[in-house]
């Protein structure tokens, strides 16, 4: 059966390979696109079935309630939520019952991939630390990956017991030591040249482990996109990445 697919954001440079990546997927129909200042009465009155945000942090949340309201599940790109609004979202689905919504950090399969490693490697070292690359047009720092997988590290530590990261820094200029996600530093880099790529830094006595990921091409994202897409009713409800797809 066909799914009829809305896309938020078709202009932006996401926005487009998705709108590409759906037309030419025969098992998807592609019913609406619009972009800033569009009517959302496009995507509504559609019948769009699925819709994918690739849209900006300030404006992704009233996408979203849009969505919701109207039966439409969201396959959500966009990035900066918080805990609060990811409460606010699952308060939003409560009382829609039918709409799923899948809020993706990274679509690459190679990125979810580095953030199972890393999950792995977590409780043989002492240290761990995050470096994400990215264009100079992204608009949020650090990254939705970064922070999930800085979030993935954290936990994992605290399953197994893991003093924090040895550090004897006791002055810095604000920032050097990155920012801190669940204590876990997370550097940014935005320079000319990159798409998205990150590493991950573990260490021990003696030894380094990195596991590094990079996207060359916004391509590299859409296997993970039409995944999303074509397996988003088989979880009502919030469900955060697309890692429970991949096996």
């Amino acid at each position: 059966m066909t799914i009829k697919v809305a896309v938020l954001g078709s202009k932006g440079r996401m926005g487009a390979e998705v709108v590409k990546a759906v037309t030419n997927a025969s098992d998807l129909e592609l019913v609406a696109s619009i972009d800033q200042n569009d009517d959302f009465n496009i995507v509504k009155n559609s019948g769009a079935q699925v819709a994918v945000d690739f849209t900006t942090p300030d404006v992704v949340m009233k996408n979203l309630a849009l969505l919701i309201e109207s039966g439409i599940s969201p396959v959500v790109g966009t990035t900066g939520f918080t805990e609060e609004k990811i409460a606010q979202l699952q308060k939003m689905l409560d009382a829609k019952n039918g709409v799923s919504l899948r809020l993706v950090p990274n679509f690459s399969i190679g990125a979810i991939l580095m953030m199972r490693f890393a999950k792995a490697a977590t409780k043989f070292y002492d240290s761990a630390e995050i470096i994400e690359y990215h264009h100079p047009q992204k608009v949020d720092a650090p990254s939705g990956t970064a922070i999930r997988t800085a979030q993935i590290i954290a936990e994992e530590r605290k399953a197994n017991n893991l003093a924090k990261n040895p550090d004897a820094t006791a002055s810095e200029i604000p920032g050097a030591r990155g920012s801190k996600i669940d204590g876990i530093p997370v550097h940014a880099v935005r320079m000319p040249g990159l798409v998205a790529h990150q590493e991950v830094i573990f260490g021990s006595l003696g030894e380094t482990l990195t596991i590094r990921h990079d996207s060359f091409d916004r391509e590299s994202f859409m296997p993970g996109v039409l995944l999303a897409i074509r397996n988003i009713a088989q979880k009502p409800g919030l469900t955060i990445g697309i890692d429970d797809l991949i096996s």
